[in-house]
């Protein structure tokens, strides 16, 4: 359950970097996804959805470092949130043209994380014994 809980708090350091990266770079980091940022409303969608939200999922992919009875449900979600990612940007292959390179690495990193996460819930679960 160790390496899991690592392995949360890895994904969790990545998702704060990301959100801090978004807040404060929303120029930058929204042009190297292919996002063009309008001026007040734009600007705030992205720095509240890429910033606040990336930030959020950082913060609960950290929780199983402190809270130890949690790392199950937040395997979960990550393996939710990430495989739901992998679906969606699977379909977006198939339905746009014209991606970038950062997409494709974001595609790569996504089903590395899904993939990671649905192993280690794979193995946790067949491993957990009921009472």
């Amino acid at each position: 359950m160790i390496a899991t809980r690592l392995f949360l708090a890895m994904v969790g350091a990545a998702y704060l970097f990301l959100g801090v990266w978004c807040a404060a770079a929303p120029g930058q980091t929204s042009k190297s996804v292919g996002f063009n940022l309008e001026p007040g409303s734009g600007e705030s969608e992205f720095f509240t959805v890429y910033g606040g939200l990336e930030f959020a999922w950082g913060l609960i992919f950290l929780m199983p470092l402190f809270m130890i009875d949690a790392t199950k449900p937040i395997l979960i979600a990550c393996v939710l949130i990430h495989g739901t990612a992998v679906i969606f940007r699977a379909m977006s292959f198939f339905l746009f043209t014209g991606m970038g390179t950062t997409t494709y690495v974001l595609a790569g990193v996504e089903w590395t994380i899904f993939l990671a996460s649905a192993g280690y819930l794979a193995y946790t679960s067949a491993t957990t014994t009921t009472d």
